[in-house]
């Protein structure tokens, strides 16, 4: 574990402010908080802020701003803790603004499909909201039932059902942001098409808390589809189900969700949550998870029978069709949860790679490669429909930071990955932990127009300091 102490950066005047803004008991300085909130879900990381603020509305993160901009106090905002590259660890010290008590649904606006929502929402409370109404929010992380709607726009999350429906970016139609002048601002209108300036809206969208703070937002919404079919398949190899990921969408097919487990990863998963419901075989390397939706289930039910018959020609074992509710949310249970699994069982590094999905074999084959060249042991997982695979890594320490044949290894993979067509990050961002390997993927010229973008935005250079690039 690694510990940044912080610089003494605030006074007491700042203090008394900052108490004076968001109220004594929202103004957290002991040890057990700071202790807390200098954490996050990257590794086993550990920077302690000297101060943790809850403030309640836009207007209290508008004052301490002003505050942190005229002094450079380093402000570090932070959603549920949830992030898996650091974007929330507090590294320079000084502020770390929680949004937590932002957590209202302002509206759901049924005439135009479209709901209001405070960052502090959990993501999986929204949907259930929505889906009261008979509506859908489709983007939905592994960590749906605790991450918050802030963080996901602060990464541009996307989840198992972004291979058919799309990524956050794809449903942000507005955002209340607070500048790191503490300057209030809307990024666009609340409409389905703009072309009105430059996209501001999209520009914030995935930009990691770097560019302002985000305290309301509009989401697009869609007709909830009525129904869904789920069936988990077995391959004896890894690389096959690889392979017939990208067979199913050329023959014409639509998941709603295409997820891959390797199997040694459902093994620890299934131990975690004690179920024993799903047959391992002894010579199965990887399952696939494939879900289809829509509202004509006749329809359904041909267009799974013939994923199925074409799986087999890929050497599917025997296919298990999810029967009833229960086991539907069984099976997105043990997804779910694999992330948390398997790194309480020492994969602790996790890497976030998306490559075209056709190149997903050869990737797969790279990573057991770099293992051995490196070694490290990997699991593979994640949304295989749109290429992007999460490797969790376990070596000799818990961090890659500071390890100089990991840091090695975790080069080479991605270099692999931008050889395949790909990039370093699908879904969880730069954050912290990445921005080393920026280089392998941008240009100079890239890296000095996105520096000129934050220095545009955050002259001082308070907002998230040193996440995404130094």
């Amino acid at each position: 574990m690694e510990t940044l102490a912080a610089n003494a950066l605030l006074t007491a005047a700042h203090l008394k402010q900052f108490k004076e803004i968001v109220g004594e008991k929202y103004t957290f300085a002991d040890e057990e908080s700071l202790d807390t909130y200098g954490r996050d879900q990257t590794e086993h990381l550990l920077y302690l802020p000297e101060i943790v603020l809850k403030p309640h509305t836009a207007e209290e993160i508008s004052k301490i701003l002003k505050i942190c901009n005229k002094d450079r106090i380093p402000v570090t905002p932070r959603g549920a803790g949830t992030g898996l590259s650091g974007g929330a660890l507090p590294h320079l010290g000084g502020v770390l603004i929680s949004t937590e008590r932002l957590n209202s649904i302002v509206s759901i606006d049924e005439r135009n499909l479209q709901v209001t929502t405070e960052p502090g929402v959990i993501t999986e409370v929204l949907q259930n909201a929505v889906k009261e109404k008979g509506l859908f929010y489709p983007p939905d992380p592994s960590s749906r039932g605790s991450c918050f709607i802030g963080g996901n726009i602060s990464a541009n999350s996307g989840g198992p059902k972004a291979v058919k429906y799309g990524v956050v970016r794809d449903y942000v139609l507005n955002l209340q942001v607070v500048l790191p002048s503490g300057e209030i601002i809307w990024t666009g209108a609340s409409v389905l098409k703009n072309s009105t300036g430059y996209n501001l809206t999209q520009l914030i969208v995935g930009s990691e808390g770097t560019l302002g703070i985000v305290t309301q937002i509009v989401l697009k919404l869609i007709p909830l589809p009525k129904y869904d079919l789920l069936m988990l398949v077995p391959f004896r190899s890894l690389e096959k189900a690889g392979e017939a990921v990208s067979a199913i969408f050329r023959a014409g097919f639509m998941p709603s969700a295409m997820e891959l487990v390797e199997v040694e990863a459902l093994k620890i998963v299934s131990d975690f949550v004690q179920n024993t419901t799903i047959p391992i075989g002894d010579d199965i390397e990887a399952h696939l998870i494939v879900e289809v939706d829509g509202n004509n289930m006749d329809v359904m039910m041909q267009e799974m029978e013939a994923i199925g018959e074409l799986l087999m020609g890929f050497g599917a074992e025997e296919i298990l069709f999810a029967d009833d509710a229960q086991q539907k949310e069984e099976l997105w249970k043990m997804r779910r949860r694999v992330a948390e699994a398997v790194k309480l069982n020492g994969y602790t590094i996790e890497e976030d790679t998306v490559v075209p999905r056709a190149e997903l074999p050869a990737l797969i084959r790279g990573v057991k490669k770099l293992g051995e060249e490196y070694n490290f042991h990997a699991v593979c997982y994640g949304h295989a429909g749109d290429g992007n695979l999460h490797i969790r890594i376990k070596a000799s320490t818990a961090n890659s930071e500071g390890n100089d044949e990991i840091i090695q290894g975790i080069r080479a993979l991605f270099s692999l990955v931008h050889s395949l067509g790909g990039t370093i990050s699908g879904e969880h961002g730069i954050g912290l932990v990445q921005k080393k390997y920026l280089d392998i993927v941008f240009s100079e010229s890239h890296l000095r127009l996105m520096r000129g973008i934050k220095k545009t935005f955050d002259p001082n250079n308070i907002l998230n300091a040193g996440k995404v690039f130094d």
